[in-house]
């Protein structure tokens, strides 16, 4: 492969400079001392950087600190074979954070040598994956929350009644066990009272929300209760629109995931720190089971947290019901956020890694303007 910037195809064939400036995939090529020495119009915008500028830097300076990326750049000096690595983050805070990509890593066969890196997005593909999961997993729940209720409730109910009915007859310590049957059964009863929220099929009641607001409440909540001691901070758009949602769903669902947070953070020793985020980001657009209609999700609502992380193999089902990490968890609060979310028409995602883990919400915004109630 030839150097990019000296390159000229005949004008009857194409201009390869022109053609690979164009590619959708952010693209980078570095010298043998880590500098780069050109970047595509994808890597200006990924980057928020121009081309001129990133060309000041090194690698090192435009990725995290100790990112794979380095190491993988370093492999392939060594051995002159291209490396495909997958599930990258080479967020920056100048970039907005997390972001992670698919990479190639190959030579450029010239004097001297050179690296080739190609960055390939993928949130928007694993976006779609997991908005589908999440519908599945919230619609599995409300299945079996329907049984739950109908098959279940009554029989305990004979259950507890039976046992009532006995205690009187029963000496000291047969007493006790009536008690301890009548205590089990309504400990399942109200299992079954949280598990019938997902039976709700009701169109939710919607008005404008600012999210802002909502953010504060949780975190007032917060700060007084599960969440005190830990460090709450925020990263707002001021000028993001209200939301058309309820708000007291709003508000189940931003408790649920900063008291996730905490805990997360107070079990690692309490040194770590949740920050709230709220940004619009254009070009989210999924097209809804069912329909032909394409969604813009422009709205972004995240909580992110600096605790330990979550393991690699929960990741695929965080948000299916009974899935939890906690010894006394019931594994209910996240498929109940992600049964709010589907009903606002949203997603809720979650990606995480040791000391950073972020739980994030994309919703949609109405064509029509907003009026914000007062």
């Amino acid at each position: 492969m030839v150097r990019l910037a000296k390159f000229r195809a005949p004008r009857d064939l194409f201009d390869v400079e022109a053609l690979v400036s164009a590619l959708p995939d952010p693209l980078l090529a570095i010298d043998d001392m880590g500098t780069i020495i050109f970047a595509n119009v994808a890597a200006e915008g990924f980057f928020q950087t121009s081309a001129t500028l990133l060309k000041r830097f090194r690698l090192s300076e435009v990725v995290p600190f100790a990112s794979p990326l380095l190491s993988l750049v370093d492999q392939v000096r060594q051995t002159g074979s291209t490396i495909h690595e997958y599930a990258v983050d080479v967020g920056t805070p100048r970039t907005g954070g997390e972001r992670v990509v698919d990479l190639q890593v190959a030579m450029l066969t010239e004097d001297p040598p050179s690296v080739l890196i190609v960055l390939q997005p993928r949130s928007m593909a694993h976006k779609i994956d997991r908005q589908l999961t999440h519908r599945n997993a919230a619609r599995s729940v409300t299945g079996m929350a329907s049984m739950l209720a109908h098959e279940i409730k009554n029989p305990l109910s004979g259950i507890r009644g039976a046992a009532q009915l006995l205690e009187p007859a029963l000496s000291g310590e047969d007493r006790a066990l009536t008690r301890l049957i009548c205590e089990e059964t309504d400990r399942i009863c109200t299992l079954v009272d949280q598990m019938e929220v997902f039976s709700d099929e009701r169109p939710v009641d919607l008005s404008p929300v600012n999210i802002h607001s909502v953010l504060d409440h949780v975190k007032a909540i917060a700060a007084s209760g599960f969440g005190r001691g830990v460090k709450i901070s925020e990263e707002y758009d001021p000028s993001l629109p209200p939301v058309m949602a309820n708000r007291d769903q709003l508000i189940q669902v931003f408790v649920n995931l900063l008291k996730n947070a905490a805990e997360a953070i107070q079990d690692d020793g309490g040194r770590g720190e949740i920050i709230l985020s709220t940004a619009f980001r254009p070009g989210m657009r999924l097209k809804m089971p069912g329909s032909t209609e394409r969604v813009t999700l422009p709205l972004e609502y995240c909580v992110h947290d600096t605790g330990p992380g979550i393991p690699d193999e929960l990741i695929p089902h965080l948000f299916d019901p009974f899935v939890t990490t906690k010894p006394s968890g019931k594994g209910l609060g996240l498929a109940l956020v992600a049964k709010i979310i589907r009903d606002h028409g949203g997603i809720v995602e979650c990606n995480s890694q040791e000391g950073r883990t972020t739980f994030r919400i994309l919703m949609p915004m109405h064509a029509q303007p907003i009026i914000e109630e007062i």
